[in-house]
């Protein structure tokens, strides 16, 4: 543990990583380019899910904060990563090879966005400002999504000649719904915060930037308070039951609670309520 916690502080380029208050066991990821509106670079996408895989580590982090520096969340991906991969039509470029290394670069990308969903620690994302194209791709990925009235969120590719391919696609529909997830992509309009919280897309909306910062920290402390075993598992069957039928579903968290359910924790819960204290949790 200790050496995740010095590989933590050895510092990122794109991200900072902090622990604001020692005594409470959440920490946060800030997005850390706002000269860029905090645009997406190649180094983000290692990054980010080093981070991640370090806190999944930690017992001191038992939820995560994921905001970003300035007055935009995220402008979206930094347009030079998208074309320092040769193009297929170059001279001695082979356009096989080219579209095969396109196509690896693109699954990096995916895979550093997803790092948020497969981390064990669910993630608060605190929004403000701009929230376009990877933007959204990021904020899909967390558990919970909060932003201020100002924020705003454009899924932005369609405009720039491409097809989204982050997961905004994937996710956006279980979030939103069919029906907007279309508009959104299709349209590449852009949507308030009090249309993001109407259609889904957000939890919950703050009146400032300050206001959000506070809520998003209450709301992560808050769940760092709760059993990690119950708040980890909840988080592992809800997202495996969202791709599979309901029966699926249910036959996954039957064999998940058949191997979990039996914790001191549960002993911990039932022995808090009667005695009418806040249970204190099992570090994992």
């Amino acid at each position: 543990m200790a050496e995740a916690e010095a590989e933590l502080k050895k510092g990122f380029t794109s991200i900072e990583v902090t622990q604001p208050d020692r005594s409470i066991p959440v920490y946060h990821i800030r997005l850390n380019r706002p000269a860029q509106r905090n645009a997406l670079t190649l180094a983000f996408f290692s990054e980010l899910p080093r981070a991640l895989a370090l806190l999944d580590l930690l017992p001191s982090a038992r939820a995560i904060v994921l905001s970003a520096a300035g007055p935009h969340f995220c402008s979206g991906i930094h347009l030079p990563a998208l074309s320092s991969v040769p193009a297929g039509d170059s001279p001695g470029v082979d356009p096989a090879a080219a579209s095969a290394a396109l196509r690896r670069r693109i699954l990096e990308m995916q895979e550093g966005i997803s790092a948020l969903e497969r981390c064990r620690k669910p993630v608060v994302v605190a929004i403000q400002g701009a929230c376009v194209g990877g933007g959204v791709d990021l904020a899909a990925a967390c558990d919970i999504r909060c932003c201020s009235e100002d924020a705003f969120f454009e899924v932005k590719e369609v405009d720039l000649a491409l097809t989204a391919d982050l997961g905004s696609l994937q996710r956006l529909p279980a979030i939103v719904g069919y029906g907007n997830a279309v508009d959104l992509a299709l349209t590449g309009r852009r949507v308030s915060a009090s249309e993001a919280k109407a259609m889904g897309l957000v939890s919950r909306v703050f009146p400032s930037r300050e206001a959000l910062d506070h809520g998003a920290a209450k709301l992560a402390r808050e769940l760092a308070e709760k059993s990690s075993l119950a708040v980890m598992g909840t988080k592992a069957v809800m997202l495996r039951s969202r791709d599979q039928t309901v029966e699926q579903g249910l036959d996954y968290v039957a064999t998940w609670n058949s191997a979990m359910l039996m914790s001191r924790d549960l002993e911990e819960a039932v022995k808090a309520y009667t005695e009418k204290r806040k249970p204190v949790f099992s570090k994992l």
